[in-house]
């Protein structure tokens, strides 16, 4: 019998070495509100056994958008102790994931932090203007603003990472999705793309009122064919690269932490399964290196695409693609083991996928203090709060476009009488929130109704028709009260439901019966107001015809309300501009302000044989760009600093005074342009490359300076690559596509290779 009392102290030095060991690996669990070191992620990798990489690369559903945290039960807590999960979407709340989190770092293997995921997209609790709203504005600073309060605010409730923003390029009016993004333009775009993500993910981080960004939908989503979501594009490279892909390279510069890859097809390969198109230019052409997330069952639906036979297929085409994160298909957490079995070289991707996963936690600061985002009373006093609804106001009133204005019928003087606000929408908090609309709460909006109500002593209110029915019956009461009425505001377009995901539209015009509302309060003869809500440009020419003054106001969020009513008295001068050009009918689009040319130019005159339409004039109801003011502004002339730009590296300065030439103080939104009339390829008939949003006074004048670069004029050549050829580049200042003010030219001299896609850099612009 050995004597125990020898052995005590040896027994006290084995567990000694055990804890500095385990101290040593950095994998020591600290409990909760404890420091704690950061890991190596590699030494951590070199630890993990296969089904716990595999898990890192799992996201679950934690609920449904509308049930958050609703199968949090104790199967999926068991899952989390197993390492099986790295991700949960549809969660939400401070205590909640606390509570989550902790089960994650405490009582696993590895104490690996989960990621908190959920589609912040224009405002978590303060819900701002939708996207293309926000576009609208031509306000880097604004979209930027919105994303730093819905991250504040998100992040206060638990949330790590939003699937936002949404960047695609949207030339077809009918796909539901365009309400997302930033409309039409692949320079507008980028500028707005690279803001977001700026707001989102601040200048830190680790900080934790910071979310991470997730730029989506990685490809050409938006070039859907015939508008139609989830359906495949069939694009040329150059357009692809000069054009699709423009606002993710301008987000890659704004160092996205994250990307979501797109549902559809391009020239027939999936993207998420696409690996020359995710592992070739976004990782190894562009050197990016965040977190690839596939988009809601992806991964998965690589066998309804025909290019993957079994889950196991799927697995191993997405993992070979880059994509890191397989959203709650549960495709890599229950056949990933198997395709590895089939081809052991995939764990070596998966090693990539699983470290790209742990850096990003690591950079979120999780690794240092996991319950950095679980502060209840930060939550309690972040949401929904003064100085947030006050920049939701501001920034809605900067969304909105003044389409039309004859006869100066607007701004309303508060004296001019009873007035007929006529339409659902006009009542319709819901529709407000538009798409994606987080934590937003309908009783958070204040409406058109109650804020016009609020402000003017002698306001009827009548529904009239909505956009959803064919119920007509109201018409003849809104008539009346056009009729006792001395002007009427008309609100009417598309509530919530017509636009977002899955609901692309075959046709542009009115919904429901409110063509037939419009022509019947048109005919009383009253001064009449049209405030156009909705989530796309919409075919409305007899909106046009109809109305005095066309208010394009979108679905502007909770402070929809006092931002309409503000904009309607002149307390706010409408300095918005549109995003995306308004067809005539629904058979121009796709229909953009940068077409190529054609050798035969559409021509108004019906006896030549050009590109139009016979039935339509050859211009746009509203051109992109277009956007009317209480006040009026005049162009002097250009001046330049040079007159020949060198290819390689050379850059020119536009300078150009603009004047408030009316009586109230406005904003304008200078916008440059260029063209590139001969080169090895045709190019567009004119391509954004600047724009800055300027505040006049009556009587003031400022000098706008614009300095683009050489870059900006390259072009995707015919052997590949950016090509900066020699020639004449044209360069145009107006305040809209169709409104040129100024115009000159340059001489680029000698040849040079371009370094990124031209529409992603952005212009120095000074004002002065």
């Amino acid at each position: 019998m050995i004597d125990a009392t020898l052995h005590k102290p040896v027994g006290h030095w084995l567990l000694a070495l055990m804890a500095v060991l385990l101290a040593a690996a950095l994998l020591v669990r600290p409990a909760e509100g404890q420091e704690r070191s950061s890991v190596e992620v590699e030494a951590l990798l070199a630890r993990m056994t296969l089904d716990e990489k595999i898990g890192q690369l799992v996201q679950r559903m934690g609920g449904r958008s509308k049930a958050l945290n609703s199968r949090l039960g104790p199967e999926e807590l068991e899952r989390v102790r197993r390492g099986e999960v790295g991700s949960y979407l549809h969660v939400a709340g401070a205590a909640e994931l606390r509570e989550l989190q902790r089960v994650a770092v405490e009582e696993s293997r590895l104490g690996i932090p989960l990621l908190f995921s959920m589609d912040v997209v224009h405002g978590y609790r303060t819900i701002f203007p939708v996207p293309l709203a926000m576009a609208a504005s031509w306000d880097e600073d604004a979209a930027m603003s919105h994303a730093r309060i819905a991250a504040r605010e998100a992040s206060a409730s638990g949330l790590h990472w939003t699937f936002a923003p949404m960047v695609d390029i949207a030339r077809d009016a009918r796909w539901g999705r365009i309400v997302e993004g930033a409309g039409e333009d692949a320079y507008l775009g980028s500028r707005m793309a690279a803001a977001q993500v700026r707001g989102f993910q601040g200048d830190d981080l680790a900080a934790g009122d910071t979310i991470m960004a997730g730029t989506k939908h990685f490809g050409a989503y938006g070039a859907a064919e015939g508008g139609r979501d989830y359906a495949g594009a069939e694009l040329s490279e150059r357009a692809m690269r000069e054009v699709y892909l423009a606002p993710f390279r301008a987000a890659a510069e704004a160092e996205t932490a994250s990307y979501m890859t797109a549902f559809n097809a391009v020239g027939g390969v999936p993207t998420t399964g696409n690996e020359a198109l995710l592992r070739g230019i976004l990782r190894e052409e562009w050197g990016w290196d965040g977190l690839l997330l596939s988009d809601w069952r992806a991964v998965e639906e690589l066998m309804a695409h025909g290019v993957a036979e079994t889950r196991s297929d799927a697995a191993a085409l997405a993992l070979r693609a880059s994509v890191d994160m397989d959203m709650v298909a549960d495709v890599y957490a229950d056949d990933l083991r198997a395709a590895i079995a089939d081809d052991p070289s995939l764990e070596a991707l998966l090693d990539e996928a699983v470290l790209r996963i742990l850096r990003v936690k690591q950079r979120l600061g999780l690794f240092d203090d996991p319950y950095v985002y679980h502060d209840t009373a930060r939550e309690a006093a972040v949401l929904l709060s003064p100085q947030h609804r006050a920049e939701a106001r501001r920034i809605a009133e900067r969304s909105i476009v003044l389409l039309k204005n004859e006869g100066g019928v607007l701004p309303l003087a508060r004296g001019a009488g009873n007035v007929a606000l006529i339409g659902a929408l006009a009542d319709d908090a819901l529709s407000q929130l538009g798409s994606w609309r987080a934590q937003g709460r309908e009783e958070d909006v204040v409406t058109l109704r109650s804020a016009l109500e609020a402000a003017l002593p002698d306001v009827t209110y009548v529904a009239g028709a909505d956009s959803r029915s064919d119920d007509a019956s109201g018409i003849p009461a809104a008539v009346a009260a056009a009729e006792a009425a001395d002007l009427v505001v008309l609100a009417i377009g598309e509530d919530y439901d017509w636009s977002g995901e899955a609901r692309s539209r075959s046709s542009l015009e009115l919904p429901g019966r409110q063509r037939e509302l419009l022509e019947a309060v048109a005919a009383t003869g009253k001064p009449l107001v049209v405030v156009l809500m909705g989530g796309r440009p919409m075919a409305i020419p007899e909106v046009d015809e109809a109305a005095d003054a066309v208010l394009g106001t979108w679905l502007l969020g909770i402070e929809a309300g006092p931002a309409i009513t503000r904009t309607l008295l002149g307390e706010a001068n409408p300095g918005g501009k549109l995003p995306a050009t308004f067809p005539r009918a629904t058979g121009q689009v796709p229909f953009t302000y940068d077409t190529l040319p054609s050798g035969r130019p559409a021509d108004p005159d019906l006896s030549k044989d050009t590109a139009r339409y016979m039935d339509l004039p050859i211009t746009p109801l509203y051109a992109f760009g277009h956007g009317l003011s209480y006040t009026s502004f005049d162009y002097g002339e250009i001046a330049l600093d040079t007159s020949s730009v060198a290819a390689e590296g050379g850059s020119v300065t536009l300078t150009i005074p603009v004047t408030n030439s009316g009586s109230v103080v406005g904003d304008e939104v200078v916008q440059l342009y260029m063209r590139d009339p001969v080169a090895s390829v045709s190019r567009p008939v004119m391509q954004l490359r600047g724009f800055r949003r300027v505040s006049l006074a009556p009587g003031e004048t400022r000098e706008v300076s614009f300095t683009p670069t050489a870059d900006q004029f390259a072009l995707w050549g015919l052997q590949g690559g950016w090509v900066i050829e020699p020639g004449r580049i044209e360069l145009l200042i107006g305040s809209a596509s169709d409104d040129i003010r100024a115009s000159t030219q340059v001489e680029v001299t000698g040849t040079a290779t371009g370094t990124i896609t031209p529409a992603a850099i952005p212009t120095r612009v000074t004002v002065r």
